[in-house]
């Protein structure tokens, strides 16, 4: 009789578990439906808002009855409501950018967009965190290659040490291009190019991989494009480091003025404020040229039969092409800048005048 008693009080017990199962599952399926119909609702407004202060910006630029400085004012107006959407948490009902081949490519067909903003400001610092990290060791790690060069290996470098700052390169190339795209899905605004640039870098250091750079008796003729290369890369290692220390510390200032998005990271070729243009901006020039001439250098090598394998033509015309695409950027650039700065001033003296 016990027996009895107790296997229908576990019986019951069983069939009171289930049916909360089923209540909750029932539950969770109605607020699952209700938010997508609300987030949808939501979704439409943003869209509405967005294009509503579209329009009345190109409404406010084209009606010249306007006074100037109402203009200017409606104007600022925009440019605020404008930020409360793109750089709030309403940013995430807005139509974002695509995820690309690349990250389908490694992550599959998976919604990398964070719908919340504190979620995307963690995954820019994170971006920002390795960018610090992989300048220092973009110094380091040539620097001490072409010191044991000459210390220890008297001027011919052995294979393995070279391959495996090339696997590095590769991985870093890859973590680089791969968080920018996440960030770009993301909101933030970083040219094409700079992730294009380092699609080109990892094919190079898949390439070089391939590339036998040892050979006696001319071992350190056949290795002199690879001693150039360290030399620009302990170069952009420093001008990563510049670039990282001060024209993070510009971007906060220009997020603060609602000049930038807090999404915005550091471009390849930022030039910061007017005092630093001076520092920044003969490097990075300097690092151009230099690329430009070890791509020159390596097809010279392949051209005259001191290294004729193909990975030599390969990797020097992807230096040429980097350099220039490098170059183009960086004046495309500082014309906008200057554009900028012309408009400021025109409006000032406008001001003055009036």
């Amino acid at each position: 009789m016990g027996d009895q008693q107790q296997e229908s009080r576990i019986e019951e017990e069983i069939a009171n578990v289930v049916e909360q199962a089923k209540e909750l599952q029932e539950k969770a399926a109605s607020l699952i439906s209700k938010s997508s119909k609300e987030e949808q609702l939501i979704k439409q407004r943003a869209v509405s808002i967005d294009s509503s202060i579209d329009k009345l910006r190109s409404s406010v630029i084209s009606d010249g009855r306007i006074d100037h400085k109402l203009a200017e004012k409606l104007e600022d107006e925009l440019n605020r409501a404008k930020c409360i959407l793109v750089d709030g948490d309403a940013s995430s009902f807005l139509p974002g950018k695509s995820e690309g081949r690349f990250l389908r490519m490694f992550l599959g067909p998976i919604n990398v967009r964070a719908t919340r903003k504190d979620v995307q400001l963690k995954v820019k610092e994170e971006y920002n965190s390795y960018r610090d990290r992989t300048a220092l060791l973009f110094l380091l790690f040539p620097s001490l290659l072409l010191i044991l060069r000459v210390w220890i290996w008297n001027g011919c470098m052995p294979v393995f040490p070279v391959q495996l700052y090339e696997a590095w390169l590769l991985f870093l190339y890859t973590g680089l291009a791969l968080r920018e795209n996440i960030l770009r899905v993301n909101g933030s605004d970083i040219r094409p190019w700079w992730i294009y640039h380092h699609y080109c870098a990892m094919v190079m250091a898949i390439v070089s991989l391939t590339w036998e750079i040892r050979g006696q008796p001319d071992c350190s003729k056949k290795q002199k494009g690879v001693k150039l290369f360290l030399i620009w890369a302990a170069m952009q290692g420093f001008a990563m480091l510049l670039q990282n220390r001060y024209q993070r510390q510009r971007l906060y200032t220009r997020i603060a003025l609602g000049k930038a998005k807090r999404m915005d990271v550091v471009w390849g070729e930022t030039a910061g404020v007017h005092g630093q243009l001076w520092l920044l901006l003969p490097i990075l020039f300097i690092l151009q040229g230099f690329e430009a001439y070890v791509g020159l250098l390596l097809l010279r090598t392949a051209f005259v039969g001191v290294a004729s394998e193909w990975q030599v033509v390969f990797c020097g015309f992807l230096l040429l092409m980097m350099a220039v695409g490098n170059f183009a950027n960086t004046v495309q650039t500082l014309l906008v800048k200057s554009r900028f700065k012309a408009k400021m001033k025109k409006s000032k003296s406008k001001q003055q005048f009036d």
